[in-house]
């Protein structure tokens, strides 16, 4: 079955499904994936820190990445997931308006997960940052295949 992962949002699933996000500009799409019990989990985060309005955080907290990645984790601890087996991706973080862009917030929303990952001694396996495409991500959970499509199509 396809999920559909909408802006600020976040879903886990099993073996069979497939997560789809659409519009990765400056957002971060993050996948994380666990092999030997084939789930996962996609978060569609917007921005870096959640300091910026906390209430909204409390409410949504997969809107940013400080709090929507380890919202991700834990959902996918929840369900079985274990750390040492999580395959991590990422994509998006990008400038859709050039580098003239004020607030540089793909560059931040990468810089905040990078620090994240980093303290809780998570490494990224791969990932399609940077740069100005907006990225479709389909996230096949029974394969943990990622392909990312801009103008063409390619696996992460």
């Amino acid at each position: 079955m396809k999920h559909v992962v909408l802006v600020g949002d976040m879903k886990v699933a099993r073996k069979g499904d497939i997560l789809v996000t659409h519009a990765l500009g400056s957002c971060l799409g993050l996948m994380v994936y666990d092999p030997v019990i084939q789930v996962g989990g996609l978060l569609h985060a917007m921005l870096p820190l959640s300091k910026i309005n906390p209430k909204k955080a409390e409410e949504n907290p997969y809107m940013f990445v400080n709090t929507g990645v380890p919202e991700l984790f834990k959902a996918i601890y929840a369900i079985g997931g274990e750390k040492s087996r999580l395959i991590v991706k990422a994509a998006g973080c990008g400038t859709p308006l050039g580098n003239n862009e004020m607030f540089r917030i793909g560059e931040r929303n990468y810089t905040v997960l990078k620090k994240l990952l980093w303290k809780n001694n998570v490494l990224l396996k791969s990932e399609d940052v940077g740069g100005t495409a907006s990225r479709t991500v389909h996230f096949d959970i029974s394969s943990g295949q990622v392909i990312v499509s801009t103008s063409g199509m390619r696996e992460l």
